[in-house]
């Protein structure tokens, strides 16, 4: 399946949580799930348990299903969690960092070469940062306005594995980040358990 385009608030009422990088609106005003009969109280399966934890990765990273599973398989065999080595793409750093108001904005800016790494410049968004890199504007004169008001105004506080140089401009990348960095509450054993079956 191809990466989600529809409409992403309806996303966040269904699954119950405010997910940061996929959308800066909150879902206070209208907490109840989409639909006719959204209010109504719904008993969870365990299977549906699994799967909305599942989905809230998913549609956070913005990953399709396929990314998914190989993901999955990686941190099976790298013995680390799939929201650690979600929250180290490069998109989702320059979100992190502040450059971008959501996750979807940054994979589009980083696809155009806006970024750089080691001042090297990376236009996949699906790059693994590592320890110690370095994150800047490819070309900081032609910054877009879409990244000076996101610096101005981060939607998240910058996390403590991302040192932030503020006359630069530049991010630096101190540790990696562990599983309780993932910005909304997830249950990664539930994720765990959906994909245990299925590959």
């Amino acid at each position: 399946m191809s990466r989600y385009t529809g409409p992403r608030l309806k996303i966040m009422r269904a699954l119950g949580v405010e997910l940061p990088g996929l959308l800066r609106k909150s879902i206070e005003d209208r907490p109840n799930p989409p639909g006719q009969h959204g209010a109504r109280a719904r008993r969870v399966s365990g299977f549906g348990a699994q799967l909305r934890e599942k989905q809230k990765l998913r549609f956070n990273y913005g990953q399709g299903e396929r990314q998914m599973r190989r993901l999955m398989t990686d941190a099976k065999r790298s013995r680390g969690s799939a929201g650690e080595l979600l929250e180290r793409r490069l998109d989702n750093v320059v979100f992190r960092a502040g450059f971008a108001p959501t996750i979807p904005a940054a994979r589009q800016l980083v696809t155009h070469g806006h970024f750089s790494v080691n001042g090297r410049n990376v236009t996949i968004p699906s790059y693994r940062v590592r320890p110690g890199e370095e994150i800047a504007l490819w070309r900081p004169e032609k910054m877009p306005d879409l990244v000076k008001f996101s610096i101005e105004e981060p939607v998240l506080t910058r996390p403590e594995w991302l040192s932030w140089d503020a006359a630069a401009n530049k991010a630096t990348m101190t540790h990696l980040p562990a599983l309780a960095d993932v910005p909304f509450p997830i249950e990664i054993q539930l994720v765990v358990e959906y994909y245990a079956q299925r590959m």
